[in-house]
């Protein structure tokens, strides 16, 4: 598949969350099924700078692990037949290594290692100044697509 890029606007076709909760400002590039970068500009205004922490504002280490599971979101939901799909996350493991301050870019890369059965494996990592500032392993699911390969249970 050939790469494109999202701006704001086109975003939202793929990543189901808003304001003040979607975590990406655009996509840079994105392969469907293969990876998606983008960034978070991220200015003193943003919600979460007046109480994490009053005095010595930084971006709170879930919201990092949040911007990099909905990058990798989008790298799936750009797939044929899978724009506006709900995701849900299975696992995550995030290692944090630099503090994350208003004024700066929060470049997001992400790529999938497996897509099967509505569960995709993948890995992320957000830059900051050219510095690793978080990297997770995750997994998450289409939960319309995993149903369908789960065991049925009697009610």
């Amino acid at each position: 598949m050939e790469k494109f890029s999202l701006d704001c606007v086109q975003l939202q076709a793929y990543q189901p969350n808003r304001y003040p909760f979607l975590m990406i400002d655009h996509v840079d590039e994105v392969v469907p099924g293969q990876y998606a970068r983008g960034y978070k500009n991220l200015s003193l205004n943003e919600w979460y700078f007046p109480v994490h922490f009053p005095g010595a504002p930084n971006m709170p280490g879930a919201l990092q692990l949040e911007a990099l599971a909905q990058m990798l979101t989008v790298a799936i939901t750009t797939l044929p037949g899978l724009q506006g799909k709900v995701t849900h996350a299975l696992s995550h493991t995030v290692r944090y290594r630099k503090e994350v301050l208003p004024g700066k870019k929060f470049e997001i890369h992400t790529e999938v290692l497996s897509w099967k059965r509505g569960i995709c494996k993948g890995k992320g990592v957000a830059y900051v100044d050219q510095e690793v500032a978080c990297e997770a392993e995750m997994m998450i699911t289409i939960p319309d697509i995993l149903k369908q390969y789960l065991p049925n249970r009697p009610a």
